[in-house]
């Protein structure tokens, strides 16, 4: 453990670019938690920067992410990918020798891509990615529970240099000061283990909803009211954010068509099993899925999170 996080405060001062729910979630918990001074946000919404000066969770609100950034031992950037490379060109020369700059997308490979070049000497990248959220955004939605028992990412650069592993611990010391578990992987494994256990999902969802809408057949009306508990399930998960999921299934788009081709053959597999009525491959499928399930349970990575995030919005 670091010295900082030895003493309680980690950073401190936190500067968060974009304030949409993890990056409020974040100044929360890093509040809650005591590991972090002053906080400092940017936002280009002026509706975010006006909800974030009347929920009073930051000391500094501005639309300049270099004003934000200046004199931050932690800098987060937690603006939609497609967005972060032009929002940390702003901030780059404001930032001080020592800080560390990390992420918090759900992409990993085009944000390190697009981010070193920008690095001054002196700063340390140690991107990553907090696997937690919900389907409502804004500076409201964010809540100091939501890292709880969740894991995080990090895909540090491969820098053996003793700074350098000084700052990745330090902020392995943040983060698990908020509550999550911490992993570590190579920025491209990352995106194909998201690919199938984020991004795909998401793409069905968003697929199978617009396909209910789209049924001539059947009413917008009957779907609403006779959704069972599946359905239910996939138009949550399709409420996300358009914004995030657009820049997400463009920067990451190789591993997600890869995941996304054998997805379809296996479907292809599937329709033929109930074609010829093969019901032991069904239930060999169901059987296994079915484990797997109980794995994700017993490893207490289902938590209510909607339910939880609602329940505490402002």
């Amino acid at each position: 453990m670091s010295p900082q996080a030895a003493n309680g405060l980690i950073y401190p001062k936190l500067a968060v670019i974009g304030c949409g729910l993890i990056g409020s979630s974040i100044i929360r918990a890093a509040r809650a938690a005591g590991a972090v001074g002053e906080v400092s946000v940017a936002d280009a919404s002026p509706e975010h920067r006006q909800k974030v000066l009347e929920l009073g969770y930051a000391d500094l609100v501005t639309a300049d992410p270099a004003e934000a950034v200046r004199d931050a031992d932690l800098v987060v950037l937690a603006t939609p990918v497609m967005a972060m490379s032009g929002a940390f060109a702003q901030a780059a020369s404001a930032l001080k020798p020592g800080a560390t700059v990390t992420d918090v997308g759900s992409v990993k490979a085009a944000v390190v891509e697009a981010l070193k070049p920008l690095v001054p000497e002196g700063v340390f990248l140690a991107p990553g990615h907090p696997i937690a959220g919900t389907e409502y955004s804004g500076p409201e939605a964010g809540f100091a529970e939501l890292f709880q028992n969740r894991w995080t990412i990090l895909t540090p650069l491969p820098r053996e240099d003793d700074p350098y592993l000084e700052a990745v611990q330090r902020l392995v010391d943040f983060w698990r000061a908020l509550g999550a578990n911490v992993d570590r992987m190579d920025e491209k494994h990352h995106d194909l283990v998201l690919a199938v256990t984020s991004h795909l999902p998401h793409l069905i969802a968003y697929n199978i909803v617009g396909t209910a809408a789209d049924l001539e057949e059947v009413t917008q009306a009957e779907v609403m009211k006779y959704s069972a508990g599946g359905f239910r399930d996939f138009t949550r998960i399709a409420a996300s954010d358009p914004t995030m999921w657009r820049d997400i299934f463009l920067a990451n788009k190789d591993a997600v068509l890869e995941i996304l081709g054998r997805f379809t053959e296996d479907l292809q597999a599937l329709s033929r099993a109930i074609r010829w009525g093969e019901g032991d491959k069904l239930f060999e499928l169901f059987t296994r899925t079915r484990a797997i399930r109980r794995g994700i349970v017993a490893a207490g990575q289902e938590t209510p999170e909607a339910n939880f995030g609602r329940d505490h919005r402002q």
